[in-house]
């Protein structure tokens, strides 16, 4: 790996597994994960105007605007940027829609990451994502998600004992509508990165073992 921090951006459909795969790259890496999930979850617990809004829009369902993800990029970067050793960052949930990769680009130059980034599209098929997402709760807690395997009733998370629930957007009617949104908003970023030849596609449908070692050989080529 050379002097610059490791920059990896992981693109994928809800149910890809893209968090699995960000827990095993933090552990070989050394990284340190940017998630815009988890950004979301900690800001809306401050009581003002823009976390009220937050915790409203994502009990529904809904998808926050560019301008409070962006606020919170540039937030975190500046936390990072800090650190006196970075071996790098990989980054979950964005960017989301075309414009936003033209931020995440000039964000990456600005802070001088640019040197040595790694956009990843762990790719499953529709059906595949449905079936996952089916099986899938969060816990209102931590935000741990699970997959409870079929046939088992399961209400309490493992690593916190808080509640699991099953979001607004893993009902069926949700799970059909994230993937039209992927499809139309996230569409245009995966091409955007495909025509600059800097997408490389992962298998996602592979055993998570094998979907790990085809990212690291790609990391390390």
């Amino acid at each position: 790996m050379n002097k610059s921090p490791l920059i990896l951006i992981l693109l994928g459909k809800s149910g890809s597994g893209k968090g699995t795969q960000v827990d095993l790259l933090k552990e070989k890496y050394g990284l340190n994960y940017i998630g815009s999930g988890e950004l979301l979850r900690e800001r809306e617990k401050i009581d003002d105007f823009i976390g009220k809004k937050i915790a409203e829009v994502i009990d529904n369902g809904g998808i926050i605007p560019t301008p409070v993800i962006f606020n919170l990029w540039l937030r975190k970067f500046e936390e990072l940027k800090k650190k006196e050793s970075l071996n790098g960052i990989v980054l979950d949930g964005s960017p989301r829609k075309i414009k936003e990769a033209y931020l995440m680009d000039e964000s990456l130059e600005w802070f001088e990451w640019d040197k040595n980034v790694k956009f990843l599209l762990v790719d499953i098929s529709n059906e595949e994502a449905i079936k996952r997402l089916g099986k899938r709760k969060i816990c209102s807690k931590c935000g741990n998600i699970v997959v409870v395997p079929t046939g088992e009733k399961l209400d309490t998370c493992s690593k916190c004992g808080g509640e699991l629930f099953v979001r607004p957007d893993d009902t069926p009617e949700g799970i059909k509508k994230r993937l039209e949104w992927f499809k139309t908003e996230v569409g245009p970023v995966i091409d955007f990165y495909k025509n600059n030849n800097r997408l490389t596609v992962i298998n996602g449908e592979q055993p998570v073992e094998a979907v790990f070692n085809d990212i690291v050989k790609e990391i390390e080529k």
